[in-house]
């Protein structure tokens, strides 16, 4: 046993369940897996918005998933590692693609058809919290007091954007109410996507959690056609670009990360998003937030530096 503890904490696995430090490597590993994935995620927000005006949210959401399983398909090819999934791995993979990767989907792109990206973003960043309150109960991952400060802290920011936006012609009930579906989705596919991972890899639990999504969204196949059509070219690799780089991409990175970090405090990571979208949006679509969300970002980003604290 001892031999297998020592074995562990060299290579940042763990035994009998219980996480042990990562080698200098694997942290730097994870780490610019995050940075890419924030970064990803950030611009889907803001491509989410002007892809919008040519595409319905559900052939949106189609479209988008069926490029991201014909990437991560060939990624799969050229890696050629291949795990067979359990019955239990099955039905949480089943749940993550059709919590996280089709009905978030669908539920955000209708969201950004009523409210800007900053604003959304903001507001399914409520989605980190549920996911390290429910590991920390679910998981066993506890709550860690810096998890815990960071996150209110960074929660206060996505709080003082709300007041920010409140005012403004942007927003609507509906938008809020599927912002909150997209939060909820979020942090069920990634407490469902924690435990696959832990034996299976991570760009092959991403592409079964993205062809389960696809096919749950082939109902909107018809519509999907509609908007081909009429489409122009630029809306198309919009649509392309959401499929390669937030999906196949940024997913993997992100499923990497998770197998080598706590649910809770790789969720709380993502509230990077909302300050990076914002600034994205200011430039690219013109949609300047007031000065108070702001300083709501900068919350933010001071939250994500304490929940990494140790």
């Amino acid at each position: 046993m001892a031999v297998n503890r020592a074995r562990s904490r060299a290579t940042g696995r763990s035994v009998d369940g219980v996480s042990t430090t990562a080698t200098p490597r694997v942290r730097s590993g994870a780490l610019l897996a995050v940075v890419v994935t924030v970064l990803a995620w950030a611009s889907a927000f803001v491509a989410i918005r002007a892809v919008g005006a040519s595409y319905e949210p559900g052939p949106l959401a189609l479209g988008r998933l069926l490029v991201g399983a014909l990437a991560l398909g060939a990624g799969v090819l050229v890696s050629r590692r291949w795990v067979a999934p359990t019955a239990r791995e099955w039905g949480l993979i089943m749940l993550c693609g059709i919590a996280w990767f089709a009905v978030y989907n669908v539920a955000l792109n209708a969201a950004e058809q009523r409210i800007d990206a900053g604003t959304t973003a903001m507001l399914v960043n409520v989605g980190p919290i549920l996911i390290a309150l429910f590991a920390g109960l679910l998981l066993g991952e506890g709550f860690p007091r810096w998890l815990l400060i960071g996150g209110g802290i960074a929660f206060g920011g996505v709080l003082l954007v709300g007041a920010a936006t409140a005012d403004t012609d942007s927003a609507d009930v509906l938008g809020v109410v599927l912002c909150l579906v997209a939060a909820v989705t979020y942090a069920v596919g990634v407490l469902a996507q924690k435990p696959v991972l832990r034996r299976l890899p991570a760009l092959q639990v991403t592409f079964l959690a993205c062809v389960i999504g696809a096919v749950a969204c082939l109902p909107f196949t018809p519509g999907l056609l509609t908007d081909l059509a009429a489409a122009p070219a630029g809306a198309t690799a919009g649509l392309v670009y959401l499929g390669v780089v937030p999906t196949a991409l940024a997913f993997s990175t992100w499923a990497y990360a998770l197998a080598r970090m706590d649910a809770g405090r790789l969720g709380v990571t993502t509230y990077a998003v909302p300050p990076i979208t914002i600034a994205l949006s200011a430039v690219l679509l013109g949609e300047l937030p007031p000065w108070l969300a702001l300083v709501g970002g900068l919350v933010c980003l001071v939250g994500v530096g304490l929940s990494r604290r140790r």
